[in-house]
């Protein structure tokens, strides 16, 4: 078991933590700044090192308004064999006017026998702006091949806060589960073993950066594919995702496209986060 709740807030020029907590195995680093736009950087720690059947993981996070937050892990979320229950994250974030939030963990791994859930939870205003990133890689087996976890489930529901309540725009649902059928041919894998997903929202998401991404992808070592949700009060949801063989190709690919939204809408150079 794991708690986690993170606050942050706009002080002066800078945002900081305005509430911080955490229980059992999770934790967050010392936070930093990778350049002078304000924006903070939280690590996000599991001192257990990977996640094991009937594991729970509840994250909160908020960020208030006009506040700015990079969120990553510190390695791998690693989830080995499951026996008799799976294991679970939960994540709540919240973003308030203006507010910002680039979320960038490390990849995921599904082990052998493992089974994986994951329910995250987004609530932003129509003047927000979120970045989510996700790579989920098949772990290692005996004989090689790349397909011998159980499951991997995970679920994104995003809700826009507006002055007549919260609606809905967009549910996203992906499941893997290998032992029901053969995942790796037409209309699913599409003969690749890995997954990267991207989810954009904000105002100034649409056609135009949708085409903008697309040109930007093509010609690697994936098949990419991109979405454009509904859009509620001004504001519209992408969806990315792309199959590739490699975790690394596809951390390339992703990170080319954050770092084109840094540039163009902040001005900030790609992300370098240093951890190896």
């Amino acid at each position: 078991m794991g708690e986690l709740e993170l606050r942050v807030a706009l002080r002066g020029q800078r945002s900081v933590a305005a509430h911080q907590y955490h229980r059992g195995a999770l934790r967050v680093l010392r936070p930093h700044y990778l350049d002078d736009s304000g924006q903070v950087c939280y690590v996000v720690v599991n001192p257990g090192g990977a996640y094991l059947g009937a594991d729970l993981f509840v994250l909160d996070v908020e960020v208030g308004d006009g506040a700015d937050l990079l969120l990553t892990t510190q390695s791998a979320t690693k989830v080995y064999r499951t026996p008799g229950s799976f294991a679970e994250q939960r994540m709540s974030l919240r973003l308030g006017e203006g507010a910002r939030l680039e979320l960038v963990p490390d990849q995921l791994i599904a082990y052998r026998e493992a089974s994986y859930r994951q329910r995250t939870s987004v609530t932003v205003r129509p003047s927000s702006s979120l970045v989510m990133a996700e790579v989920v890689t098949p772990g290692w087996s005996p004989d090689g091949a790349a397909f011998r976890y159980e499951e991997v489930r995970l679920r994104n529901a995003i809700h826009v806060e507006t002055d007549e309540g919260s609606l809905l725009l967009a549910l996203d649902n992906l499941l893997i589960r290998p032992p029901m059928g053969d995942v790796t041919g037409l209309g699913f894998m599409e003969g690749f073993s890995h997954l990267g997903s991207l989810i954009v929202v904000d105002a100034r998401v649409g056609q135009a950066l949708a085409d903008e991404l697309h040109h930007l992808t093509s010609g690697r070592d994936a098949l990419t594919g991109i979405s454009l949700t509904r859009t509620v009060e001004g504001t519209t949801g992408l969806v990315l995702r792309s199959l590739s063989n490699s975790t690394g190709e596809l951390n390339l690919l992703l990170g080319a496209c954050t770092a084109l939204l840094r540039k163009q809408w902040y001005g900030q150079e790609p992300l370098d986060l240093r951890k190896h």
